[in-house]
């Protein structure tokens, strides 16, 4: 049965239109209230902090992780409380592994209605160290962008004939302003925008959505890892956690950091100039010293 009476193209308006009417009515409830809410990335950081928000909400969340004890704590969290929560081990890396968690999905649920690729990886190594470590961008494609298409293309049949899908990429700045030493993270991420932008496209008359979340950095092991020093300006998981709601609930086409598009703009408009000042910003921000290691120092480590 179609869920749809309006043009997709008009559903983020109309959707917080139509939130702002409940709520003069005196009407809370949010429009993920018996939804089937999927997140991948699901065990800890911002997965961890979407699901609990979206199964608040009272959306039935479907956890997706790795790490089965990790999983099955966020779980029985939600449960704790209330809400409605699955969980599924999975790595997206491995195709059969993706083709199962679907076929699994699909069983047991009939499908999602909304689908947050949240899971990824994030290297920060500038090109020059990098000539011998092609693994890195094999890594984060894993990762960021063939997992996600794998699994969205998995689950977007039962969303077509249910007549409505929605799915948010949990993306980042850089995508729109490219960083210095994130060469191998943020093409990836790239990819899977573009993906999604001729995805959202082609599925236009089917009722199927796309959101991407170009967030910024979020105080999460990866944002440590990667030895970021703007940690005052990240966000915390529970702040990226409401703009992935806000997204899911809205259905936006875009919902991007507020210098993120007029950044976007200067680069167009000024491309040399943009280039010269983050070369300056690379020249002055060193490697970290993990990111310097040779792939033999790195496996000697281990």
């Amino acid at each position: 049965m179609k869920m749809l009476s309006v043009p997709v193209a008009t559903l983020g308006p109309v959707v917080r239109l139509r939130r702002v009417v409940r709520r003069l009515r005196g009407d809370t409830t949010s429009v993920l209230a018996g939804r089937r809410v999927l997140i991948t990335g699901a065990s800890s950081g911002i997965g961890e902090a979407t699901a609990v928000a979206a199964a608040a909400r009272g959306a039935h969340v479907l956890l997706v992780a790795r790490r089965a004890p990790e999983l099955q704590a966020v779980q029985e969290q939600i449960e704790a409380a209330g809400g409605q929560a699955s969980g599924y081990v999975c790595d997206l890396t491995d195709g059969d592994a993706v083709d199962a968690l679907v076929a699994r999905v699909l069983e047991e649920h009939g499908g999602v209605d909304h689908l947050v690729n949240n899971a990824g990886r994030s290297i920060r190594r500038s090109l020059s160290l990098t000539f011998d470590r092609f693994h890195d961008f094999e890594r984060t494609m894993a990762v960021n962008y063939f997992g996600p298409v794998r699994l969205t293309m998995g689950l977007l049949p039962a969303m077509r004939e249910q007549g409505f899908g929605h799915v948010v990429n949990v993306l980042s700045w850089g995508v729109q302003l490219p960083a210095p030493k994130f060469a191998a993270y943020l093409a990836s991420k790239s990819a899977l925008d573009t993906w999604s932008r001729v995805a959202a496209r082609e599925f236009h008359h089917d009722g199927i959505t796309f959101t991407n979340v170009r967030m910024r950095n979020v105080l999460t092991p990866m944002l440590v890892s990667d030895d970021q020093r703007d940690q005052a300006i990240a966000l915390t998981p529970e702040q990226a956690a409401r703009r992935i709601v806000r997204a899911l609930e809205d259905r936006p086409v875009y919902s991007n950091e507020w210098v993120g598009t007029p950044g976007e703009v200067f680069q167009l408009a000024f491309p040399r100039l943009a280039d010269a000042l983050a070369a300056g910003g690379h020249r002055r921000t060193p490697d970290s010293t993990a990111a310097s290691r040779t792939p033999a120092e790195q496996g000697a480590s281990r």
